[in-house]
This record gives structure tokens, C-alpha cells and sequence, in this order.
């Protein structure tokens, strides 16, 4: 192996000594396997996880998987770094060392032990929700630790009084994990737990609102049977909190992300829908569809959809006068999805309502459709814009492209 230095595109060049054998990049992290080889701790991790028990340069057996940071050589790559600012190159950021495993298991039980003091059970919930924001190797020595179920305990540990502190940083960790089915049935089944949520989503607190929405949302998804899930889509309180996090997009950004998860998770569940819309959810999803980040904007407007398919949301919906033409606007202006959703949801409006229609031809649904149709849009998309174009036909103006016979119309429906 050269020694020595190795050309790159910014015309520095990096000692080779200061790149990882695995990636052969920069190293960032430099730690120490018990061959003495250094590696980037990311590639000698993803090296070890995929059942490799070697030293990728000797080849010799790992005795243990201990990592030690090389404190010294990443002392020597910060100040090559800062050395060679001129040539574009960052200073690497001195890394958070992982949590020692055995710290963290004394953490869980100082929080779990009822003979602990208060304050002391509180500091070790912060301490290990401050670990997890840290890295995700916290996070995920937190939950090979038996860390959710105990946590579920604290969360739900006395549903027949306020919701204390305690119970409040317990909640936030929680969420920080995905729910293994036993544990979502084991709050589904469970009336009082239920209850609690739907207590725990309506708090004064937006930040206990918020994490009892995404603990929802967690619940249902991890739910395997529909009996299970419409345990919690059947609480009228729980779409009521839910729909009212939505409210706040401003105040509390993470609320949009959440909020319009957890409503979606509730609404997938067909015959309880009416309660999101007897909550308000159709005016609020369009008075902040504009707000939600690409992926969230997908969501919003499959629920906007999926509630569009319940008369009372239909009715909802047609009566907000932004609704047709935001769903116009939409189309082919997001994602293939966003699209597919808006012209479903346009659609079943259509359908219902012949001022939707004429709304949707006044916002210029005619040339979104045309467009989409000819676009590289999905089948589904494809197949809902030529259903309205038929179902709009007498709409269009008579020297319209619409109404030509040349245009051909599929009447097939693909559900979402």
C-alpha cells in the first residue's frame, strides 16, 4: 500500500493514513478494533452487522467488538482540515461517543423502580431521551434493552389520575420507537389505556399532544386487525385532538408532520371516517394544505381523499370554497401520488355535486386533466382524470377539446 498521498478532485490531497480502509473517505469518527487496525466507526459497524467476525485489513478474528475511539488521529485529521480551509475542505466535527450499554441499562432501571425517589426517575428518563437525540447507536442500544415495554408501563402506569412529568418523558422516548405488534394490541384491547390517550392528546401541553398523537398513530399502524385499530378510530376525543394538532402549523411545526400522520392512520379505518369529519378535519386539511412539507402533502391529500369517499366528508369538503380549486392546483404540481389523490378527490366531489363541477371547470380542471392524462403519471392517476373528464363532459364549453369525440373515456376504477 502507498504511504503515502492520494489525488483528489479538489486538488488537496488526503494522507492516506487519514482514510478509512473500508470506505477509503475521510475519516470522520476514527476508532480502534482490537486487531489495532483503525477504521470510520460507520464502516467498520455496518462491516460487523452484516455477520463479518474478521479484520477487513488482517483478516484476523475480532476477539471482541469493542470500539475505542482514536482520539489522537482524529485530533491529526481535524487540524489537516482546518490546515487545508483553503482548498474547500470542512473541519470534521468532534463526534458524540455512543453510551456505554451498561449505563444505559442502569438508566431504564432507575426510571422503572417505583422505590426510586421522584426526581431521580425524571432525570433518568431525560438523561436516556437526551441519549437517544444524541445517535442513533443510543437509540438503538435503548431499545435492545428492553426499553419500550418498560416505558409502556410508565406511559400507562396510572390512567385513573393526571398525567404527571414522569409520564410526559416517558411518552416522548416511547415514541422515539416503533411499537412491536404485542405492545400496540396491548394499548388497543386495553378501554382505560384508550381512554388515557385520548385524555393525553386534548392536554394543555402541545409537546404531550403531540407525542400522544405520534404514540397513536405508532398504535395503529403496528395494529394488525381492523377490530384492533377501530378500538381507538371509534374515540370521538381522539380525533378531536388529533384534527385540533393541526391547528398550530405555525406555533408548532412538528405538528403538521404528526398530526397529519396520526389522521391518516385513523381515517384508513373506513367505517369510523365520520368522526374525523365531525371534528373538523375537512375545513382544517384545507386550510393547511399549502403548509405540509412534499411527503406530508401525499398524506394530506389521500386522507382529503379517503374522507371524500364518506357523503358527510363529501358535503364537508364542497362546502369550503377553496376546496376544488386547491385540488385543481394540485395536479401534476407535487408528485405522481399528490396527483393521483387530487383527481380522486375530484372525482368523488364531482360526482356528488354539479357546483363542484362547475367549480373544477372554472379552475381550469380541463387542462390538468388533458396534461395528465399525456403525462408519465401512474395508471391509477391516468384512470381517475379520464372517469371525471367523462363525468365533466357536459360541462366543457362546446369548442372545447373535451368535448370531442375523438376523446376516449376508460370507465375503469382502480381503488385507492
Amino acid at each position: 500500500m502507498p504511504g503515502s498521498l492520494e489525488p483528489l478532485d479538489l486538488g488537496v490531497q488526503i494522507p492516506y493514513h487519514f482514510r478509512c480502509p473500508i470506505s477509503l473517505e475521510l475519516m470522520r469518527d476514527p476508532v480502534t478494533v482490537s486487531t489495532g487496525q483503525t477504521y470510520d466507526r460507520p464502516s467498520i459497524e455496518s462491516w460487523v452487522a452484516t455477520g463479518n467476525t474478521t479484520c477487513p485489513v488482517t483478516r484476523a478474528p475480532l476477539s471482541d467488538f469493542t470500539l475505542i475511539p482514536n482520539h489522537t488521529l482524529r485530533r491529526l485529521i481535524q487540524d489537516w482540515c482546518v490546515a487545508n480551509r483553503s482548498f474547500g475542505v470542512e473541519r470534521i466535527p468532534t463526534p458524540k461517543q455512543p453510551a456505554d450499554p451498561t449505563h444505559i441499562r442502569h438508566l431504564l432501571t432507575q426510571s422503572a423502580s417505583n422505590s426510586n425517589p421522584y426526581p431521580t426517575r425524571l432525570s433518568a428518563l431525560r438523561r436516556l431521551r437526551g441519549l437517544a437525540r444524541d445517535l442513533d447507536k443510543n437509540r438503538s442500544t435503548i431499545s435492545s434493552q428492553n426499553s419500550r415495554e418498560i416505558l409502556v408501563q410508565l406511559v400507562f402506569a396510572d390512567t385513573g389520575s393526571e398525567s404527571s412529568e414522569l409520564t410526559h418523558e416517558a411518552l416522548a422516548l416511547l415514541v422515539l420507537f416503533p411499537l412491536p405488534e404485542s405492545h400496540c394490541a396491548a394499548v388497543a384491547s386495553n378501554p382505560d389505556r384508550v381512554a388515557y390517550l385520548a385524555q393525553l392528546v386534548q392536554h394543555s401541553s402541545m409537546e404531550v399532544r403531540v407525542n400522544s398523537a405520534a404514540l397513536i398513530e405508532n398504535v395503529l399502524a403496528g395494529s394488525r386487525t381492523a377490530e384492533l385499530r377501530a378500538e381507538i378510530s371509534n374515540v370521538d376525543e381522539i380525533h378531536q385532538g388529533v384534527v385540533s394538532i393541526l391547528r398550530n402549523p405555525i406555533a408548532y411545526p412538528r405538528a403538521l408532520k404528526i398530526g397529519i400522520k396520526a389522521l391518516f392512520a385513523l381515517c384508513l379505518v373506513k367505517q369510523t371516517r365520520n368522526k374525523a369529519v365531525s371534528a373538523g378535519a375537512p375545513e382544517t386539511l384545507i386550510n393547511t394544505l399549502a403548509d405540509f412539507e412534499k411527503c406530508d402533502s401525499e398524506r394530506a391529500l389521500a386522507t382529503i381523499e379517503l374522507l371524500c369517499r364518506v357523503p358527510d366528508g363529501c358535503t364537508a369538503f364542497a362546502a369550503h370554497a377553496l376546496t376544488v380549486p386547491l385540488l385543481v392546483k394540485t395536479i401534476l404540481k407535487i408528485s405522481d401520488r399528490a396527483t393521483e389523490y387530487a383527481a380522486g378527490a375530484l372525482l368523488s366531489l364531482c360526482s356528488a355535486s354539479e357546483k363542484s363541477q362547475n367549480d373544477a371547470v372554472a379552475a381550469g380542471v380541463l387542462t390538468q386533466l388533458l396534461l395528465l392524462v399525456q403525462s408519465d403519471c401512474t395508471d391509477r392517476a391516468k384512470r381517475k382524470a379520464q372517469l371525471l373528464l367523462k363525468l365533466l363532459r357536459d360541462s366543457w364549453p362546446e369548442d372545447s377539446v373535451g368535448n370531442s369525440d375523438d376523446f376516449v373515456c376508460s370507465e375503469l376504477v382502480v381503488p385507492f
